[in-house]
């Protein structure tokens, strides 16, 4: 196996072999420009070496016939006494991996060939500064030397002399400093400095092919999604010098700007200084066009470059150069990280200057993009108290008053305040307050908490894991843990973003992509940017994108963002609140008579619900669940009403009511009530609750029909395990149908399906398809049952664990479990298509708002995805991405 290859040999296409930097060296050198000569070890060596614990075999051999020939093409020899020449040793992974592994500069030099390369370059002062900084480097990268143990020592010298920057200290300076950090390595480590040249070179090769595990790099692969089977290249240049005067220096610069997308010339030029100095902010920079003035030739000839590599790459570079003695060397390329609105805005314009075609520039951007975007941020120059930090759960900036449970929530918000909900975690209970809060926060809980999730579908701010908070709801206040106590309607900010919450209200500024989305008009370039890539989008998509939504409110919002349809209308969630009463009179109802009262009265308010739902979505298609929860999560908690009770029979207050409840509780307790009596057999249990929730639905699309407009609605059928369940269920469906079709004289058309959220449905999908005339996968239950487990009892005791050990890459609540999950998706679809070519597939699951998931389901063929009204936009764009990248036809 070859395991070196020169830089010539190489192209930019060549990532996984070369790594990006040794793929966009290859490249520069291959279009003639002045790059330092070098080779690249690839990343084969590297899982080679991670996988033996030592250098493949014929690795050392093919490093020393590729730096024979670098030698022989310079004219020098490494390290040689006389005239040395000195390398740079560069980690570089397939993805660009910010911290993994610092260059290494210098290579070469040692106690002779400082005085070598002082002779040759007749500068002795350049010598010995270009061998302080390889002791520097090398101990810190490849020694694992604190690095404050030489940026100390180095402070301490120039303090001791009286000066501010590195170019002020002397020649005898630069000598002392030499073997001071000699003797710092010598402490360290206990041994010597490497005077050979090849051992230093060895030694930083293995130390980049060890940093490819170190925690930070392990962290950061998880945190983007990296797999952890790629391995680094190492890259070995020639050294360029842009500390030999004030006619040479070192700089980055981007062909257009990263943070806002403006074309332009962007970057910062640092005299007298090798590259590392430019990012660490050692000195104070020029920008670029400050350089046309130092250097007018080398900043022409940059510019030239730019431009080439521009239009060669069809995308904004990130350069690093070097200049020596006026002489300008390209030392690095690569396609150059954005903002989200440089990302939205620079794809748009590449677009129009025909670089690259509208599909292209929709590939460019991401839903993840697009939802930064649509948060609210504070105005990063406001005052700003600090209380306490926990996780950036859900972006964006909220202002409002503490308030501690949901019915205080509504009511001040209804009375015009903005709240923020303070809890120590969430439950469904406090949906209500969630929805009209400005923001979340909690003390317990991570990213996939139901708070996070909750809040990143409403497009809610949320901040989870605050543990210096310690929360009393029934008090009223949290309290910083050693400082401040807030109490309920003390002003609060909490950042999303970041996982900060302050004191007082800190401005916010607007979101000008919302506002757009909303119906307004906005005169805003990255508005524009992104109504043309929406745009594009929509026309490109072979995806539906609907919305889960529960209210007219939530419905109408949905249908602002571009939703067609809603995939998912939780009707349990219309029995929270001043409702709840009504659901517990039918729990504890006497007899048949007692249970058709209780539904009785809960059938005109589903109903009303219903018909503002239907003329939210006029024309559009509604998924409406019959109710999926257990029974007893309407009823008071056990362990609180067992000690009311307690406390009402000492003092003799005999309550029936209360005694009742109990009784109902402890009737319909169960051990793991996920898996127990709900969904469709809670339906075949209490037929009336079906018939009932059945007769809203028809009863508020014929309403709708007769007010002269079009209700389709789409009766869903939960848990479903097997086809018998379903037909069961789907027989009371019928029969209320014909007796409201009847009732009414009004024909309504509707559709029954199921929910497919169990293995068993999934693998029996075509005998239930023989039933159902829509299947919506359940995700969320799906991934829980197919799993083992439950999201709610498991996110905060293994999850963290099972990240951080690399079992999951992301949490499969999160994004979809390809391997596992999505195999039983793809075999429900196969099977379901088998049995009815013309059933309707979707997912309604919180999955159907991810934008990795939404590209899995387009390729095995689901007629649409669902989400929350704020994911609307972000499905959309990723499913005219998946489009564009390829999506179902590729698989056809």
């Amino acid at each position: 196996m070859t395991y070196v290859y020169d830089f010539a040999e190489g192209s930019k296409d060549q990532k996984d072999l070369l790594g990006g930097k040794g793929a966009n060296l290859a490249e520069m050198t291959n279009l003639g420009l002045p790059v330092p000569p070098g080779f690249t070890i690839s990343t084969d060596a590297c899982r080679a070496y991670l996988a033996e614990g030592a250098s493949p075999a014929g690795l050392a051999d093919e490093v020393g016939q590729h730096l024979a020939r670098l030698e022989e093409r310079m004219g020098r020899r490494l390290g040689d006494a006389a005239d040395p020449l000195l390398v740079s040793v560069r980690s570089g992974a397939k993805f660009s991996m910010p911290g993994m592994m610092e260059t290494v500069l210098n290579v070469g030099l040692n106690d002779e060939s400082v005085h070598g390369l002082a002779a040759a370059a007749g500068d002795e002062r350049f010598a010995f500064d270009s061998y302080r900084r390889l002791l520097q480097m090398f101990g810190g990268t490849v020694l694992h030397i604190d690095s404050e143990a030489f940026r100390d020592a180095l402070d301490d010298l120039k303090d001791e002399r009286g000066v501010k920057n590195d170019v002020d200290l002397g020649v005898d300076d630069l000598r002392g400093l030499v073997e001071t950090f000699k003797g710092i390595v010598s402490s360290h480590t206990g041994r010597d400095f490497p005077q050979d040249p090849r051992d230093q070179l060895d030694l930083a090769m293995r130390a980049v092919f060890d940093s490819w595990n170190t925690d930070r790099a392990v962290l950061y692969r998880r945190q983007e999604r990296i797999p952890e089977d790629l391995g680094t290249a190492v890259n070995v240049q020639a050294m360029v010098f842009g500390n030999r005067g004030m006619d040479s220096g070192s700089g980055v610069a981007f062909t257009r700007d990263p943070a806002s997308g403006h074309q332009g010339e962007y970057g910062d030029y640092l005299q007298n200084a090798q590259g590392e100095d430019v990012v660490a902010g050692i000195r104070n920079t020029v920008s670029l066009a400050d350089f046309a003035e130092v250097d007018k030739a080398a900043h022409d000839e940059l510019l030239a470059i730019m431009k080439k590599l521009e239009s060669h790459y069809h995308d904004m570079c990130d350069i690093e150069f070097t200049v020596e003695h006026g002489k300008l060397w390209m030392l690095q390329t690569r396609v150059g990280k954005r903002t989200p609105e440089a990302a939205f805005r620079i794809a748009v314009h590449m677009a129009d200057e025909g670089l690259i075609d509208m599909d292209e520039a929709l590939r460019r951007v991401t839903g993840d993009q697009l939802a930064q975007l649509m948060f609210p941020r504070f105005d990063e120059n406001a005052e700003r108290t600090l209380l306490a930090k926990g996780m950036n759960a859900s972006p964006g900036a909220a202002v409002g008053k503490a308030v501690f449970d949901w019915a205080t929530a509504v009511e001040w918000v209804e009375r015009g305040e903005d709240v923020i909900l303070v809890r120590k975690e969430t439950s469904p209970d406090d949906l209500h307050g969630m929805m009209v809060a400005k923001g979340i926060l909690t003390s317990r809980g991570g990213k996939t908490s139901h708070a996070a999730v909750v809040a990143r579908g409403m497009g809610r701010t949320c901040v989870c894991g605050a543990e210096a908070l310690e929360v009393d709801a029934k008090a009223g206040e949290f309290t910083v843990r050693g400082g401040k106590t807030v109490r309920e309607g003390d002003v609060i900010s909490i950042d999303g973003s970041t996982g900060e919450v302050f004191d007082g209200a800190v401005p916010v500024a607007d979101s000008a992509v919302v506002r757009w989305f909303e119906g307004q008009e906005v005169d805003d370039p990255l508005v524009e940017a992104v109504a043309r890539l929406m745009g594009h989008a929509d026309g490109r998509s072979r995806l539906i994108v609907r919305t889960n939504a529960d209210t007219g409110e939530d419905a109408a919002r949905a249908r602002r963002f571009g939703a067609q349809g809603i995939g998912l209308c939780r009707t349990e969630h219309m029995f929270l609140g001043e409702r709840r009463q009504l659901v517990e009179n039918l729990i504890v109802a006497d007899d048949e008579a007692g249970q058709e009262a209780a539904l009785a009265e809960l059938l005109p308010l589903q109903r009303s619900d219903f018909i503002e739902i239907f003329e939210a979505m006029e024309g559009l298609p509604v998924t409406i669940r019959l109710i999926d929860p257990p029974l007893h999560e309407f009823l008071p908690d056990l362990t609180e009403l067992s000690v009311a009770m307690a406390v009402a029979d000492t003092r003799g207050h005999r309550k029936r009511r209360q005694r009742k409840l109990l009784e109902a509780v402890h009737r319909l307790h169960e051990a793991n009530p996920m898996l127990g009596l709900r969904g469709v057999r809670l339906g075949i249990v209490i037929p009336g609750l079906v018939a009932m929730q059945v007769r809203a639905v028809l009863e508020a699309a014929a309403a709708r029909i007769k007010a002269g407009g079009t209700a389709r609605p789409e009766i869903m059928i939960p848990l479903v395990a097997t086809v018998r369940e379903l037909e069961l269920v789907k027989r009371t469906v019928r029969e209320v149908a014909a007796e409201v079709q009847a009732e009414l004289g009004v024909e309504i058309p509707h559709l029954v399906g199921t929910m497919i959220e169990l293995p068993r449905a999934a693998l029996t999908a075509g005998h239930i398809a023989e039933s159902a005339e829509f299947f919506s996968f359940g995700t969320n239950d799906l991934t829980q049952m197919t799993w083992g487990f439950s999201r709610d009892d498991v996110e905060a005791s293994f999850f963290s664990t099972y990240l951080e050990k690399g079992v999951f890459a992301v949490s499969p609540f999160e994004s979809l479990d390809i391997e596992g999950v999505g195999t039983l998706v793809r075999t429900a679809v196969e099977a379901g298509r088998s049995t009815r070519p013309d059933i309707k597939l979707g997912v309604c699951g919180e999955h159907g708002g991810d934008p990795d998931s939404i590209h899995f389901f387009d390729e095995v063929g689901l007629d649409y995805v669902s989400c929350s009204p704020f994911r609307v936009p972000v499905a959309r764009l990723e499913a005219g991405r998946s489009a564009a990248a390829g999506g179902i036809s590729d698989s056809a």
